[in-house]
């Protein structure tokens, strides 16, 4: 030991006995970090007179020259200490805690793309409530989890900092993942995305095993979340889609129905008038003709009941369809329309997107077919073959169950016929193969 001076191990290495001179020729262990720059090897003892200290050969990373003889050395050397302190700790500079919160997301890989919930009302709260969660678990340091006792090299520290490294490293590869997952959502598989992201932290757990790494039970459920709503809103966004293309179909309905009653009172209205030039022709002469005044009188009966129907959008036929080769056996389709003709509607369903016609069961006639069509389907809601969208007609019933509900709401039909012919599927059906392939 120098008089007046006490060696003055870097951060990493080993600290030497009390008394402790480096003898002559002596080199730090190669494997030791390397030297801070400006890190002073002797320091000041307190009360003692500044001597020279043994100069230290050091290699290019080192600072081995001898300290002067002042007090200047000291202070220069406690500088370069807090120094090294600061570089070594887990709030360097490059870590500061930042207070932007994007700033925060990028920095562990989450670049806010379009995010599909940027778009939905009712979800942009939620989104914007996640985000800052994240945020704020990522500033408190509780998004992924590492051990605090692994070391490397025989450094705490630099185990610490490869740790940290690491754990940013993984986090970000578990965000991306995540992000992955999010965009490539479509409807109705949001537990396939789930598992992707679980099969990924398992991962990163398996691979920082040695670490004791894993990402936080916290953060985790907090990106599950973030899938399950936005999945939640692709699937109202697929509803709403097809709650529009139903409203447009309808209003090309509406707008047909309005086409066909005009056309149709255009014509009533032309034959009530060659009616009456022939009835006016006749009663000239001073004759009549009973057949053509019961004629007139059915055709203004006629026009009464199209303005009727044209005015009340209420009005039209409930129709009781099946289609035993497409559906099967004990399936109906319940519906409504306001065409003059409802078998035009029936034809219309019967189209290209089925293989087969549909079998007519009963088209019954009201003045309020909106509400007796609401009462069936309620009445056979639990039946519905699709139970997500209500709007679809189609029902796990027979014919004769819905005669009878029917029954219990008119209170008597005129007619109704309980089995279909299925012609065209009876015909088909002994040309099909007996497998499916074959």
């Amino acid at each position: 030991m120098t008089k007046g001076r006490t060696f003055n191990p870097p951060p990493g290495w080993p600290k030497p006995p009390k008394g402790w001179t480096p003898p002559k020729d002596w080199k730090p262990d190669p494997n030791w970090p390397a030297m801070p720059k400006g890190w002073e090897l002797w320091v000041l003892d307190a009360n003692d007179t500044p001597q020279a200290a043994p100069a230290v050969e050091m290699d290019n990373n080192s600072t081995g020259a001898e300290v002067p003889p002042n007090e200047l050395s000291a202070l220069k050397a406690e500088v370069a200490m807090l120094r090294a302190q600061l570089a070594d700790s887990s709030t360097a500079v490059e870590e500061t805690i930042s207070l932007d919160d994007q700033r925060v997301l990028q920095d562990i890989g989450i670049y806010r793309y379009h995010h599909p919930l940027e778009n939905g009302a009712g979800y942009r709260a939620e989104l914007e409530r996640i985000e800052v969660e994240v945020a704020k678990i990522v500033r408190e340091q509780g998004a992924i989890e590492v051990s605090s006792t692994f070391t490397f090299e025989n450094s705490l520290a630099a185990g610490r900092k490869l740790s940290n490294d690491l754990g940013r490293l993984m986090l970000r590869a578990y965000n991306a993942e995540c992000d992955n997952c999010i965009r490539s959502l479509r409807t109705g598989n949001p537990g396939v995305a789930k598992k992707r992201l679980e099969a990924s932290r398992k991962a990163i757990a398996n691979l920082g095993k040695i670490m004791e790494m894993q990402i936080s039970a916290r953060y985790h459920d907090l990106r599950i979340r973030e899938v399950e709503l936005t999945a939640d809103w692709l699937m109202k966004k697929q509803e709403e889609k097809e709650a529009e293309k139903e409203n447009r179909a309808k209003i090309r309905e509406e707008k047909r129905i309005e086409k066909e009653f005009a056309e149709e009172r255009e014509r009533l209205a032309k034959e009530k008038q060659h009616l009456e030039n022939a009835i006016e022709a006749l009663r000239e002469k001073g004759e009549r003709n009973p057949d053509l005044e019961a004629n007139l009188l059915a055709l203004e009966d006629a026009i009464k009941q199209n303005e009727f129907r044209l005015a009340n959008i209420r009005s039209g036929y409930v129709y009781v369809i099946s289609n035993r080769g497409a559906f099967g056996a004990n399936v109906v389709k319940i519906g409504l329309t306001r065409r003059l003709d409802p078998n035009d509607r029936i034809t219309e369903l019967g189209g290209a997107s089925v293989p087969f016609r549909f079998d007519v069961h009963a088209l019954f006639f009201s003045e309020d077919a909106v509400s007796l069509e609401n009462e069936l389907h309620t009445h056979f809601r639990e039946k519905a073959l699709n139970a997500v969208n209500a709007r679809k007609e189609f029902f796990f019933a027979t014919p004769a169950e819905v005669r009878d509900v029917l029954m219990e709401k008119v209170g008597s039909l005129l007619e109704f016929s309980e089995v279909g012919e299925s012609l065209e599927y009876h015909q088909s059906r002994k040309y099909w193969p007996d497998r499916p392939g074959k």
